[in-house]
């Protein structure tokens, strides 16, 4: 809801409080996010270490080209959406609108890489189940090995899409000339979910994909 004040909801006083408010509301969020992926990272940890030699011969399956790949698109990402709450602090919604449109592109692009190494995944049979099959070694480790791999990048995969909706919802708000100098708020919050996202791929590529690598 807009007052005279410009774009001030109601049970807001102003909008510093407003600003403070949508702040502490995302990192509070982000607090729960790291609760939830922690207790991720941290079961993948346990089960690497109790199969060890079996999640090393599991990772070497996982295409580290398209792994570093995507790495360097989620950084760039990451660019231009810190250029995005810039332009959004000076109040340029044309430059808004064009950076959002990048880190869209970007963030397409990975997702596509995504959904190409799962289908590799299931033609070389290692889809986590009945089919599942690991002729390398015996034993249910390779198959934990891969059910932390889908289930966290899996996820992180849902995140990246929401932030994608929530990426064109806001190119069209700047397209429409929504964002002021007095007013980026939603722009800077996107930025702190979309750099939260980057950052849990660059531990996941790692955990991962180079599991004793040099080797």
């Amino acid at each position: 809801m807009s007052t005279n004040q410009g774009p001030l909801l109601s049970h807001f006083a102003n909008l510093k409080q407003q600003y403070e408010t949508s702040q502490f509301g995302m990192w509070s969020f982000l607090l729960t996010e790291v609760l939830f992926f922690g207790g991720l990272f941290t079961g993948y940890a346990v089960y690497r270490t109790m199969y060890y030699h079996a999640f090393v011969a599991a990772s070497l399956h996982l295409d580290i080209f398209w792994g570093t790949f995507n790495t360097a698109v989620l950084i760039a990402s990451s660019l231009t959406m810190a250029l995005a709450v810039h332009a959004g602090h000076a109040g340029n919604n044309k430059a808004i609108r064009n950076y959002l449109i990048w880190t869209l592109v970007l963030g397409t692009v990975f997702l596509g890489v995504k959904c190409y190494e799962y289908m590799h995944k299931w033609h070389e049979n290692l889809i986590p189940g009945e089919h599942f099959h690991f002729p390398e070694l015996v034993g249910h480790g390779p198959e934990l090995f891969f059910s932390f791999y889908f289930m966290m990048t899996g996820l992180h995969a849902v995140h990246m899409i929401i932030g994608e909706v929530a990426l064109i919802i806001f190119i069209v708000r700047a397209h429409r000339g929504r964002y002021s100098v007095q007013y980026s708020t939603p722009i800077e919050i996107m930025g702190l979910y979309w750099h939260f996202v980057d950052l849990v791929w660059i531990f996941l590529f790692p955990f991962l994909y180079l599991v004793e690598r040099h080797h």
